[in-house]
């Protein structure tokens, strides 16, 4: 017996021995020819790797690091810089035939650079795994090629960055740090499971979990996929997913699913967004926004159809469906929005995000807003047009009355107390990147009369309206002047004249001395 524990204890020592020695006594360098050819190949990329040294224990062999050449119709510099690669290999034909048979394939700290056409219509890497290199035009398809054998049981991206950017373009590219990247069973040749994670730019983050493939052999960037979303504090306006030029911001998190077969994208869910901000010049809103929707998009045309839209600030809901197409350096829109009885309430908290400056102290409270508009052109220069009716509310906090001190001293009437009660208003509105126009305006107010007319609030929020207060039957004329937060309301001396000298001649006078009420306008001076 302790003659056959002897034997084991040398057999197990000689084992050991040789297990230490194999790593000196095999050059794993002399498998980086045979490792750069078979990424080259499988990519369509010329591929790089450094120094390789074998790790017999997690069996495997790593560099220390890789480069992947882009395509060259974007650029000469890597598509991909890491700083070290691990393939791991199954060790007994490796040590005994020297064959390489490739388990697991992962990047760590690489830095990934992708980047979309001017047109919009191809990346940098949909020509990876092209047979027949990368394309020499972005802008023109490759012939026909087949998807290369390889498949990897597990391809890992490990602490990578990934810079997203549009060719030529003078914005910012859009940096993701930590992106995480697992892919399981991987083949070009059929689907497979992944898991991305990453943070976003300005803060948040993404998780995405899914299916891909197989792989598309004339274009990377078509292949089918489905996967659920969750995105966590995303800054809209930092984020890369929407136009910088829309001026929208604000802090959101998304839960949803996004599918594509190669040809046509559809995605749905629902967005909450705090500190919500869709004009340039606008601030956030002061409570959440919500946003159910549903989004059908052509890849080939840059087009996508909004076919639902819910918009929803506490009980308030607008409806937001219509056309958009990315193609171009500016994202364009061919949008309807409407909503009908939402409560003031509600929305007043919307009001900055959307620019609209009331006086200081001034809130609206109470009633109802119906709004129906539409919205066409490029996010940057759109032009909204439609109409608005305001019932049964007030301006709490503004006094109609005394800024229509010279019409109230003509008609007698009281300035009443210091909300202004609105009955009704309607207008038909025109918002575009001049400045906003306002047309057959009509508001009711019960303690003092009804004022209709017309005017323009500029870019600066300067006010040019002309105004016509009907009371009791009298026509009176002024203007408002001033800007959105401190509006000024003045006589029209000379329309107001002339109303009353036709009045007079026409024997249409309510017994007044037509002087008496002009003095009247100038608080009897």
């Amino acid at each position: 017996m302790k003659g056959i524990l002897k034997i084991l204890a040398i057999v197990v020592v000689v084992l050991i021995v040789i297990l230490i020695a194999i790593p000196f006594l095999i050059d794993a360098n002399t498998f980086r020819p045979k490792i750069e050819s078979e990424l080259t190949g499988a990519l369509g990329r010329e591929v790089k790797v450094g120094n390789l040294s074998l790790a017999l224990f997690s069996g495997g062999v790593t560099a220390d690091n890789i480069s992947i050449a882009d395509d060259p119709a974007f650029s000469k510099s890597p598509f991909v810089q890491a700083k070290s690669l691990k393939v791991g290999v199954e060790m007994i034909p490796l040590i005994f035939s020297k064959e390489l048979r490739v388990t697991e394939i992962t990047l760590t700290d690489p830095e990934i650079s992708l980047v979309k056409s001017e047109n919009g219509e191809k990346w940098n890497f949909s020509s990876l795994g092209s047979k027949q290199g990368a394309a020499q035009n972005p802008t023109k398809p490759t012939a026909p090629t087949s998807n290369p054998e390889l498949s990897v049981a597990k391809l890992s991206v490990e602490n990578g960055r990934v810079t997203i950017s549009d060719a030529n373009s003078r914005e910012k590219p859009h940096v993701y740090d930590k992106v995480n990247i697992e892919l399981i069973n991987f083949s070009f040749a059929s689907s497979f499971p992944f898991k991305v994670t990453s943070d976003l730019p300005a803060g948040g983050s993404l998780k995405l979990d899914g299916t891909a493939g197989p792989i598309d052999a004339n274009n990377t960037a078509a292949t089918p996929f489905q996967a659920k979303v969750s995105v966590q504090q995303m800054n809209l306006a930092s984020s890369g997913f929407i136009d910088p030029a829309s001026g929208i911001a604000g802090i959101a998190d998304f839960n949803g699913t996004v599918a594509s077969d190669g040809h046509e994208a559809k995605t749905s869910g629902t967005l909450k967004a705090s500190k919500l901000q869709v004009a340039a010049k606008g601030s956030p809103a002061t409570k959440v926004v919500e946003l159910q929707y549903a989004v059908t998009y052509n890849l080939a045309k840059q087009s996508g159809v909004l076919s639902e839209g819910n918009l929803s600030l506490g009980k308030a809901v607008a409806h937001l469906t219509g056309s958009y197409e990315a193609r171009g350096a500016t994202t364009s829109v061919d949008m309807k929005l409407s909503g009908q009885s939402m409560p003031v309430d509600d929305l007043e908290a919307m009001l900055p995000a959307l620019g609209v400056v009331l006086p200081p102290g001034a809130t609206l409270k109470g009633g109802t807003l119906n709004t129906k508009f539409t919205i066409i052109g490029p996010v940057d220069k759109l032009v909204t047009s439609g109409t608005i009716q305001l019932e049964n509310s007030a301006l709490a906090g503004f006094n109609l009355g005394s800024k229509l001190s010279a019409v109230s001293a003509l008609t007698g009437r009281s300035t009443g107390g210091n909300d202004t009660t609105i009955q009704n208003f309607s207008s038909d509105v025109h918002v575009a990147p001049d400045g906003t126009r306002a047309d057959n305006i009509n508001l009711t107010v019960p303690s003092f009369g009804v004022l209709t007319g017309a005017g323009t609030v500029s870019p600066a929020n300067a006010l040019d309206f002309k105004m016509d207060a009907k009371i009791e039957g009298t026509g009176i004329p002024f203007f408002i002047q001033g800007t959105t937060s401190d509006p000024k309301f003045v006589p029209d001396v000379k329309g107001m004249a002339s109303g009353m000298l036709k009045g007079v001649l026409g024997g249409k006078g309510n017994n007044q001395n037509p002087l008496n009420g002009i003095t009247g306008l100038f608080k009897k001076k």
